[in-house]
């Protein structure tokens, strides 16, 4: 009798503990695949990044290259001219680059990588426009670097909208990299100029780039594309022959595919620099008149407040009655400019 107790005990131990191993078995299993599932899951969200996402931005690789001479134009008035170009992507980018007269610092000049608004492609020509904006800075003692942007003027490329895709903005990220090559250039000294659609590439620029210093827009389309949705509708806009249609239709694209911004705020907000302020490289001010009707001037406001919201450095000047292209205030908000990048620059 004892012995039949005996086995029915060892039985019933060999039981238990069969269990207790299978259960752990399962449970490190389990562990293992949740593992895989994570792995996968953040794979996953790296794989399908929306191409105008910030963080797509930062996984990018921004070379850029030498700068090359194409030709020489005539000097400023303390300063030399010239048509320069760049690779972005492998496309060759044509640009404004002035330099100064004068003893060369020991590091390099300081430089204003300055962003264009929106001109029609077709009609773009690198020394057009902007003059007195560019001689501003130049006669300040900056090297200055205007890039064309793809499509625009002699530069490769499809110009494919400041909007609708990263293009311009990856031009820019590989102009700021060239610039740090250039013999002539303080790499440690980089600065960033945009007005209305340059302030939106300027700013998306700043929170992907640690070696942009400090940033200056004016009348800048600074908004969340939340706001470029629902307020910002130019109506009276008439888009010129000759722009890809993709390029005029990112807000329809993107509400099909992902949803109004209300319905899918997490996805709008990956694609805004607005969400990304924390990761910005350096103090902005901005400028905006008061009459601007192509940017309301919300955008600014706004951004100044999201600013101080990440305690970051910020400037706003209001200019009353005054337009899109700052044109009664040109002479004060250009002397603001100007301070602001010694300030931070010099």
């Amino acid at each position: 009798m004892r012995k039949i107790v005996v086995v029915l005990l060892l039985i019933t131990l060999l039981i238990i503990s069969f269990k207790f191993f299978d259960k752990n078995k399962v449970k490190l299993n389990n562990q293992a695949t949740d593992q895989a599932n994570l792995e996968e899951s953040q794979n996953g969200l790296t794989a399908n990044l929306h191409t105008l996402a910030i963080e797509s931005l930062k996984k990018g690789s921004y070379l850029g290259s030498n700068i090359i001479i194409e030709q020489t134009l005539d000097p400023g008035s303390n300063y030399q001219r010239y048509i320069a170009s760049y690779k972005s992507e492998g496309l060759k980018i044509y640009a404004l680059l002035t330099v100064p007269n004068g003893v060369k610092p020991k590091s390099g000049w300081p430089v204003v990588i300055f962003n264009h608004g929106y001109i029609p492609p077709a009609e773009y020509r690198t020394t057009e426009r902007y003059i007195a904006y560019t001689d501003g800075f130049s006669r300040s003692g900056y090297i200055v670097f205007r890039s064309d942007y793809r499509g625009h003027g002699s530069s490769q490329g499809e110009a494919s909208g400041g909007y609708g895709s990263n293009n311009y903005t990856i031009d820019i990220l590989n102009a700021v990299a060239s610039m740090k090559k250039f013999k002539d250039a303080d790499p440690k000294r980089i600065g960033m100029w945009g007005h209305s659609m340059g302030g939106f590439i300027t700013l998306r620029n700043m929170v992907v780039n640690r070696d942009v210093k400090a940033g200056v827009i004016w009348a800048g389309v600074v908004a969340s594309y939340s706001d470029l949705l629902n307020n910002w509708r130019r109506r009276t806009f008439t888009p010129p022959p000759g722009i890809p249609s993709r390029a005029l239709s990112w807000r329809q694209s993107l509400v099909d595919q992902y949803g109004e911004p209300e319905e899918n705020p997490d996805f709008w907000n990956t694609i805004s620099a607005n969400f990304y302020l924390k990761d910005i490289s350096g103090p902005i001010q901005l400028h905006h008149g008061t009459a601007d009707v192509s940017v309301p001037v919300l955008f600014s406001d706004k951004l100044e407040k999201q600013m101080k919201t990440a305690n970051k450095k910020v400037e706003l000047y209001l200019y009353e009655g005054d337009d899109h292209n700052i044109s009664n205030n040109f002479n004060i908000a250009m002397q603001r400019s100007i301070e602001f990048f010694d300030k931070y620059l010099k």
